[in-house]
């Protein structure tokens, strides 16, 4: 059993750093079961679905991994560049 703490963070980086060196099991006296959803689809009616083909995927894909941002922010922002911008 560790004697380490959980890390009280939001942070991405820092959850991901410590539980890279770190085992689950060693810490099963501080974890809680949760009874109700984790990841809640959004209603904000703001969501769209893009049915892309394989290769238009691994282009998505290979753009977000050498950018080092995900999938959803590469499209957003080929959208943004190519986009006619709103009259102001």
């Amino acid at each position: 059993m560790s004697s380490q703490r959980l890390p009280a963070t939001d942070s991405i980086s820092e959850l991901a750093a410590f539980w890279s060196s770190h085992n689950i099991t060693d810490f099963e006296n501080e974890l809680d079961v949760v009874k109700e959803k984790v990841f809640v689809k959004s209603s904000n009616g703001q969501d769209l679905v893009l049915h892309l083909d394989p290769t238009e995927a691994f282009t998505v894909r290979e753009a977000a991994r050498a950018k080092g941002i995900d999938e959803a922010t590469v499209v957003r922002e080929w959208i943004r560049e190519h986009a006619p911008k709103a009259a102001g």
